[in-house]
């Protein structure tokens, strides 16, 4: 299965530029989404949703993943981007979405979405934790779903149906108790966090 990953927004929050370029432990965090996605097993090509807004995120792809597939969407909304990009790849059937903001998923995580995928039955899944794990490592989440009586937060890694991008698909809830899922990195804190959990041994 190929993967597409949403690199186009700025660190807002972060107050400090191109999000996929913050640097955590001397890397820059798209990197760690990159080496899981290329040493999962069951991911093929790789694409890399830019924007006019991350220039610098394109010339880090350029120079250091010269092997990786640029897009550069219209810089609107995490949707439309996503979907201009699935179809300026000319993709077609299941891909991984990942957002760039990451730094713990690593490829068991990935490969073991894969798997579940190949399970279930709905053309879509989208992988989420439960709020309570968030609360466990101390983290504020920024959505939470209620669903089947469960509060659940999204992961930011789904798979879609690309030949049918353009409508919405019934998708599986892949509901995951890892920490290393929960720890998206939108806030200096995130960061801080993400930093102590590596010096743990959470790789």
């Amino acid at each position: 299965m190929d993967a597409l990953i949403m690199a186009g927004g700025l660190a807002q929050r972060m107050g400090s530029g191109e999000k996929s370029c913050i640097e955590l432990n001397d890397k820059p965090l798209i990197s760690y989404i990159i080496g899981a996605l290329q040493d999962a097993k069951g991911i093929g090509k790789i694409y890399v949703s830019v924007t006019q807004a991350t220039p610098e995120t394109k010339k880090l792809i350029e120079k250091d993943y010269p092997d990786l597939c640029l897009i550069e969407a219209a810089e609107g909304s995490y949707v439309g981007d996503m979907i201009f990009s699935i179809k300026e790849a000319k993709l077609i059937g299941p891909v991984m979405v990942v957002m760039c903001d990451l730094p713990l998923v690593r490829a068991d995580i990935i490969d073991e979405v894969l798997e579940k995928y190949e399970m279930c039955e709905e053309p879509a899944l989208s992988v989420y934790v439960p709020i309570a794990l968030c609360k466990k490592i101390g983290i504020r989440p920024d959505t939470v779903f209620h669903k089947n009586t469960k509060l659940i937060v999204p992961t930011g890694i789904n798979i879609l149906d690309a030949s049918d991008i353009n409508n919405e698909q019934p998708d599986y809830n892949y509901i995951v108790d890892d920490p290393r899922l929960a720890m998206n990195v939108n806030t200096p804190e995130d960061l801080e966090k993400c930093r102590q959990m590596l010096s743990e041994g959470f790789e």
